[in-house]
């Protein structure tokens, strides 16, 4: 009976004194980014409902490649009036900080997304289908494959023009991932980018049930690894009494000041925190492709539309490191000596499980795949260095790849036979001879993920090996060298496939793309080339942008 006339109080309270219920202050400048990506993303879908099918294609392409732009101009607009070092704060009431590694990162993911429109919308790498170009995407995404109702629709021509506003909400969710201030904010970003992607991976044109399969594989254990990092935020709610990173941590080191009385029995209980802590990490490294959470990552980079296959390659990996990183070096840099032990076992055996795993592969994207996986190894050994530099060394790293996954993959698309993509190793003997220019870009791209001097991938190895080894992770960095020994070994197996084989007479043809594709590759070994011959300024800004706003 107390309870319900508290209540009835409360309810009195509330209409005697009109007006005082707090707005909410949200610093939409600050967070102008996001909000222009997703606002273009509701257009989108207006666009679809209202547009004719016939301009869909160009006002979907156009409205998505503004919006990006904006969006950039808008992160670097934040750079430059001091919001990444000495205006840095927490908006949106305490939900999403506004510091250097949130802008570098969504500057990056901004960046991706852009060169991944350019991938989406190609047009002239399959034959004209009934007159009418064809992209990647399946006709009629809701028509059961092979059944009479996609038949029809590729003989009319359509076209899943939906692609780009998807593509829009879930770059929205990446942007807001790594600069989630509260665990509820970040389990909305989670979702709001996870379930765009899990739409996107089933959209092949071509082995529409092998696409299917993959979008399947992936929601299945998406939708575990979300449910572990809810618990994880669920018991770290008990332990803190609030879901804030700053609470937790003055939680973490202080010990609870102002205890809740709800909460007054669980506050402070070390094994909610350190099983919540683990939960939370959990949900994070299945994002990142870390062993043993990668296990989703070949069968989706395989079945997946290959210019899907190269946005969530790159972009998801930005935003679920930038986010990791967040979580342990503001949230849990108190319970410094726990994590960076199981951190250190995850790394090696995410360096050497992604390395010689991707040896036995004879598929070109499973390969890629694999590589990924070695690269979040050598990615999370900057991670565990848990100094400034290695904040500096991961940011640069994670810019660094995925420019280079983007355009690998991007590469991918244009080797074909009558099937579609020949992504079978054996087909790519003779590369070279056939088409020397595609052949020495993709062998570029190798290069850099073997981390040969010279392109990206040796700047951001050296960057995040040295950040480790004067932390004191010495032997992590032994074994970060023999396991990019180990991938260079299989890299240059394909180099040596494409430039040294005979082709065989019934091999793949290169496509000839659009400006489109030729642009997003060219921009891919532009930055390769640029951030291996000359690192230093953009060591410097990632090095600017390190520090993180508590």
């Amino acid at each position: 009976m107390s309870s319900v006339a508290s209540v009835h109080s409360l309810w009195a309270v509330a209409a005697g004194a009109p007006g005082k219920i707090p707005g909410p202050h949200i610093e939409y400048a600050q967070l102008s980014p996001t909000l222009i990506v997703l606002g273009a993303a509701v257009i989108g879908v207006l666009i679809e409902a209202f547009v004719p099918r016939a301009a869909r294609y160009y006002s979907q392409l156009l409205l998505s490649l503004v919006a990006l732009a904006a969006a950039f101009a808008a992160v670097i607009g934040l750079a430059a009036g001091g919001f990444g070092s000495s205006k840095a704060h927490i908006a949106a009431m305490g939900a999403i900080a506004v510091d250097g590694p949130a802008l570098f990162l969504q500057g990056t993911i901004l960046l991706v997304s852009l060169i991944a429109v350019f991938t989406f919308a190609e047009r002239r790498l399959d034959p004209a289908a009934h007159g009418k170009r064809v992209d990647s995407f399946v006709a009629e995404a809701a028509a059961v494959p092979g059944g009479a109702a996609e038949q029809a629709a590729v003989k009319a021509g359509f076209t899943t023009t939906e692609v780009f506003p998807i593509l829009l909400f879930a770059v929205g969710g990446m942007l807001v991932f790594p600069a989630a201030n509260d665990l509820l904010t970040l389990f909305v970003a989670l979702e709001v980018f996870s379930l765009p992607l899990y739409i996107l991976c089933a959209l092949a044109r071509r082995q529409r049930l092998l696409s299917q399969e993959a979008a399947v594989k992936y929601f299945l254990l998406g939708a575990f690894s979300s449910a572990f990092l809810l618990f994880g935020v669920a018991l770290l709610y008990g332990y803190a009494g609030t879901v804030t990173y700053a609470g937790i941590a003055e939680v973490v080191s202080d010990g609870a000041k102002q205890i809740d009385p709800a909460l007054a029995g669980t506050m402070g209980n070390d094994a909610l925190l350190l099983i919540g802590g683990a939960l939370v990490l959990m949900g994070l490294l299945f994002k990142v492709g870390a062993v043993p959470f990668h296990m989703w990552t070949p069968d989706v980079y395989q079945g997946a539309p290959t210019p899907v296959t190269g946005f969530m390659a790159a972009a998801t990996k930005v935003a679920a490191f930038g986010a990791l990183l967040r979580l342990l070096y503001v949230v849990l840099p108190g319970l410094r000596w726990d994590w960076r032990p199981v951190l250190w076992g995850v790394a090696i055996l995410t360096m050497l499980g992604g390395a010689v795993v991707a040896i036995t592969q004879t598929d070109i994207k499973r390969l890629l795949a694999y590589s990924s996986i070695a690269h979040a190894g050598f990615i999370l050994a900057g991670v565990i260095a848990t100094s400034e530099d290695g904040v500096s060394s991961v940011l640069f790293y994670l810019g660094a790849y995925s420019f280079v996954t983007l355009g690998a993959f991007a590469v991918v698309t244009l080797v074909r036979d009558a099937g579609g993509e020949a992504t079978q190793l054996s087909k790519w003997a003779g590369l070279g001879r056939r088409s020397p220019l595609v052949a020495a870009v993709f062998a570029v791209f190798l290069l850099a993920f073997a981390g040969i001097p010279l392109t990206s991938g040796f700047a951001g190895k050296f960057a995040v090996f040295k950040a480790a080894a004067q932390s004191g992770a010495g032997w992590l960095v032994v074994v970060g060298v023999l396991s990019s020994a180990i991938a260079a070994f299989f890299y240059i197996r394909v180099i040596v496939l494409m430039f040294f084989n005979e082709p065989k007479a019934d091999g793949p043809t290169v496509a000839v793309p659009s400006p489109l594709t030729t642009t997003a590759i060219a921009i891919g070994v532009t930055a390769t080339l640029v951030l291996g011959l000359a690192p230093q300024y953009f060591l410097d800004l990632a090095g600017q942008a390190g520090v993180f706003v508590r």
